[in-house]
């Protein structure tokens, strides 16, 4: 005997599940973003990683004399804990050679980033003829290597090849040198200030042309002159850019080496160890002290980073103090 069970007529039919796939997609979609990584990777380890490591690996290292013999085997690798780095923490040569930076960069950052900013400005003006035009030449300087460039202002600084200075006598007009020592500082930051206006100048104008005209026009409209635009308006948006280049510059200003280094031969006012990288190549190559060069150049790693560091933490407090 058969019982019937009869079935609401409301109820909904079971729910067909679609069929799991399984993770043999996901672990292909892995497989393919490591594919795609992996040069990135490879090239990252070998070029960065690895160098990095080494030379703080060099760094805690330095050469013992085995016997009496002066031949190859006299020599070996050992162990030396800090040593290197109290050797350059305590070397006056350093010492003075951060101080030469750091009026350096005095010189250079704020000038820079001024005339970056200012030009900027000018470009960004509806006022400005010409824009393409001044735009590529204001850029142009920074398209030509460092090397070049101070060759090229190098041989303006010396009296006996410069027109400059053969205007200058003939005048009558006594104008020192820039290879002086008094001044070679701001020779060195002159041919930096050359080339690096025009690629902070396009950063900077490049946020600005971000910024949604609209703003300008409401300005405008409650009577806001072209310097209240740029002093209220346009200044506080492209804060992040100002932020960055300025970051930027700090960093190259610590690793300036190129321009005194060309320099160099041109004049006896630079020595070799006037900039802290000056240094680290004339211990490296010149006076074949590897552990020494390898621990200055940590050190300057180390201080690039803090410095860095330092100066976000310092912006973002006053960002935050200022939404407060």
């Amino acid at each position: 005997m058969t019982t019937l069970v009869d079935t609401p007529r409301d109820a909904a039919p079971a729910a067909v599940l679609p069929r799991r796939k399984g993770s043999s997609n996901q672990r292909s979609l892995t497989r393919s973003a490591y594919a795609m990584l992996a040069p990135g990777i490879i090239l990252f380890t070998v070029f960065m990683a690895a160098p990095i490591f080494y030379t703080l690996y060099l760094s805690f290292q330095k050469k013992q004399v085995v016997g009496l013999g002066l031949g190859s085997g006299s020599q070996t690798q050992v162990f030396a804990g800090f040593q290197n780095y109290i050797g350059t923490l305590t070397n006056p040569e350093f010492g003075a050679s951060v101080g030469r930076v750091l009026v350096y960069g005095a010189v250079l950052i704020p000038t820079m980033l001024g005339l970056a900013l200012l030009f900027a400005l000018l470009l960004d003006s509806r006022r400005t003829r010409a824009q393409s035009f001044s735009r590529i030449s204001i850029f142009l300087p920074y398209a030509v290597p460092a090397v070049i460039s101070s060759l090229l202002w190098g041989f303006l600084y010396l009296p006996a090849v410069s027109p400059f200075y053969y205007v200058f006598d003939k005048f009558g007009w006594d104008v020192p040198s820039m290879m002086s020592p008094s001044l070679i500082t701001f020779g060195i930051a002159n041919i930096a200030l050359w080339g690096g206006v025009g690629f902070n100048m396009i950063v900077i104008y490049t946020s600005l042309k971000s910024v949604s005209s609209e703003i300008y026009e409401a300005a405008k409209i409650d009577g806001a002159s072209e310097i209240q635009i740029a002093w209220r308006i346009k200044i506080p948006i492209i804060a992040p850019a100002l932020i960055m280049t300025a970051l930027f510059s700090m960093i190259a200003t610590l690793q300036v080496f190129a321009e005194p280094t060309t320099l160099r031969p041109l004049t006896n006012s630079l020595s070799t160890s006037w900039s802290p990288l000056m240094l680290v190549y004339r211990d490296a190559f010149t006076r074949d002290d590897i552990y020494s060069a390898a621990a200055t150049s940590i050190i300057i790693a180390l201080a690039t980073f803090a410095l860095s560091f330092l100066f976000l933490r310092i912006v973002q407090k006053r960002a935050f103090g200022q939404e407060d």
